[in-house]
């Protein structure tokens, strides 16, 4: 894999889907970064809105794809294959760079080693009018991005990342069986197949939340997620460093899931998360109760807000499960 990062193209891709209400700011945000050297393809994955009539107004500043709607993952697919640049980037259609983002990780990959497959950074949550609420950086609680912290805490967020091409290429792309979790199943893949992976300290994207977001379907989210762990760990040459880790990953996994099914208001699949986590805790019950609730503050601590730990205690669903467990 050659190391010429600073002298080569970056591609971005932005997929979309009916995004005629945010992508103009996302496109934006690519002509304002202050390294020059980047091509921005679009992918339309079949939208029914005027989509197209907005993207088609920046003419041959762009390269804008049009195909039958296939989902998320294969746009970015289809972005992959188009592209020119040996670093990639991503961009969701109601999200937006700022304007340093590039300049800061293609010097990371010129200045790192050649096997650094993707270079990594922090993310600001915005609401649906691009107003600030809070900066991610998981850099403080996983300060090496190695396998280990991949398999037990999966700080992934596609647009604060970049990539090698070859590294995506080497990987297969993106597995369009799923909806949710396609990011997350393409990093540990990575992750398991030894591409390296390294922190830029900084900024450099705004995640919008807002009522559209397809990451509110939580319990599919969730479920994925879930299987994503099922088939790393179902991989028969799976290196013994990540295989020791799988009672950890999937407690991990199943209290974080937990927590985003509380934070969605899906109480009943939050208690059943919890109640499968037993089945992994190197902890007692009550110990084990106590780490959850310690794992909620974390955890929303994380994304700016404050976790009242009478909420969940005082719902029926988690009454219940006192019960069954105690």
């Amino acid at each position: 894999m050659s190391n010429k990062a600073l002298n080569s193209q970056l591609s971005v891709i932005i997929p979309v889907y009916n995004g005629e209400v945010y992508i103009k700011q996302a496109i934006k945000s690519v002509f304002n970064q202050t390294y020059p050297h980047w091509e921005l393809i679009v992918v339309d994955d079949g939208s029914t809105d005027n989509t197209r009539q907005v993207v088609e107004q920046y003419g041959d500043k762009l390269r804008y794809l049009y195909q039958e709607n296939q989902g998320v993952a294969a746009a970015r697919n289809r972005g992959i294959l188009e592209a020119k640049g040996e670093l990639i980037a991503f961009l969701d259609q109601d999200d937006f760079f700022l304007p340093d983002k590039f300049a800061a990780q293609v010097t990371y990959f010129d200045a790192l080693s050649s096997m650094i497959g993707i270079v990594h950074s922090g993310w600001r949550i915005i609401n649906s009018e691009g107003e600030a609420i809070f900066d991610i950086e998981s850099w403080h609680g996983v300060p090496e991005l190695d396998r280990r912290a991949w398999m037990l805490w999966k700080p992934v967020f596609l647009g604060a990342m970049m990539f090698r091409r070859s590294w995506l290429e080497f990987a297969g792309g993106f597995n369009c069986r799923y909806h949710q979790a396609t990011d997350v199943d393409l990093v540990l893949r990575l992750a398991v197949m030894g591409c390296e992976a390294a922190w830029v300290r900084q900024t450099t994207v705004c995640y919008r939340q807002h009522q559209g977001n397809a990451s509110l379907n939580t319990p599919l989210q969730v479920r994925e997620c879930q299987t994503v762990l099922d088939r790393v760990f179902a991989l028969p040459h799976l290196p013994n460093e990540i295989r020791q880790l799988e009672r950890q990953a999937r407690y991990n996994n199943l209290v974080w899931s937990a927590w985003r099914l509380y934070l969605t208001g899906h109480l009943a699949e939050m208690a059943n998360y919890l109640e499968k986590s037993f089945s992994y805790t190197p902890f007692s019950r009550t110990e084990t109760v106590l780490n959850w609730l310690e794992y909620f503050q974390k955890y929303s601590r994380e994304y700016g807000s404050e976790f009242a730990t009478n909420s969940p205690i005082h719902s029926r669903d988690w009454q219940e499960l006192m019960a069954r467990l105690f």
